[in-house]
């Protein structure tokens, strides 16, 4: 299913801006549109991960520069029986995670410092093992082209005025301006199922054998998200459906957000717990959150 959705979004996206060619360029500039897309395409499929992680000046890691956290992920990737991924940090007080990559062989999953500041080892093991079942599930290659295709549509009218030559093509580049960041949204809306974290949740449950760990974790990342900006989302909204977490604000949320509402998550792991009996009894998860454990150094020995 998420093959033909990455097939559907491109198609799209090709036609998209072949249309917007030939409003601006004709005949010609249509064609020129169709090559770009094209282009764009075989580059987005092979480099989309690479995009990402630049966007967010994601630092790699290994067990000696940041040992605590490299090795939370290699159990985890051996349990869910998946290759070791490659593992990043992103300096940023923002507290949230997200995993990219084409198919499991080439996939990353990368942790915010603020992240790794404020959850405790489990908690953090919850949540890369969330994220190591987005992996599982090959949703990262629909999550990630999302991110980097819509954030292209949003674009197309600051290059449009690049390219007007008259007042008609103007006008055009501004009607653009209106519609196409809409438009990207509607893309985001069409290729990302909400379920997708549910399903995340409970594949990540199942890898960490911790479900507890990983609802404190959502409570402790929402309360956070909710007051630090994230920069990268604030420049391309798109981005934000590859969080664990929503990472938006304003009218931006209302047009791309794709997360469902994290209580109801919490109340699904909190049924997990219940069932396995992981954590012990009694406490709510908002209390739990607050209870007990030291959080992981983000940088690492000697920085």
């Amino acid at each position: 299913m998420n093959q033909f959705k990455t097939l559907m979004m491109l198609a799209v996206m090709t036609a998209l801006f072949m249309g917007v060619g030939l409003l601006l360029g004709g005949r010609t500039g249509m064609i020129l549109a169709f090559v770009v897309a094209a282009g764009m395409n075989l580059f987005t499929y092979w480099n989309a991960d690479k995009i990402v992680l630049r966007m967010h000046s994601a630092r790699e890691v290994d067990a000696r520069t940041a040992p605590e956290f490299y090795a939370i992920v290699q159990r985890l990737a051996q349990q869910a029986g998946l290759p070791m991924p490659k593992v990043y940090i992103v300096d940023s007080p923002h507290p949230n995670a997200f995993a990219t990559g084409r198919n499991p062989q080439n996939a990353a999953v990368a942790a915010t410092s603020g992240l790794l500041q404020i959850l405790t080892p489990d908690e953090v093991a919850g949540v890369m093992a969330h994220e190591l079942a987005h992996v599982r599930n090959r949703d990262t290659l629909i999550m990630t082209m999302t991110a980097t295709i819509a954030g292209a549509i949003s674009m197309l009218a600051s290059y449009g005025y690049f390219f007007r030559g008259n007042d008609r093509s103007a006008g055009i580049a501004g009607l653009a301006a209106v519609f196409l960041a809409p438009f990207a949204a509607m893309i985001v809306q069409m290729a990302i199922s909400r379920t997708r974290e549910f399903g995340a949740d409970r594949g990540g449950a199942e890898i960490s054998g911790n479900p507890r760990a990983l609802a404190t974790a959502l409570d402790k990342l929402a309360n956070g998200a909710a007051r630090i900006h994230n920069p990268v989302v604030d420049r391309n909204p798109a981005t934000a459906q590859l969080y664990i977490v929503p990472a938006l604000f304003g009218r931006a949320r209302s047009l791309f957000s794709t997360h469902p509402p994290t209580g109801d998550r919490i109340a699904e792991l909190e049924k997990m717990a219940a069932v396995i009996d992981v954590g012990g009894p009694g406490g709510s998860v908002g209390s739990s959150a607050r209870r007990g454990g030291s959080a992981l150094d983000p940088l690492g020995p000697g920085r």
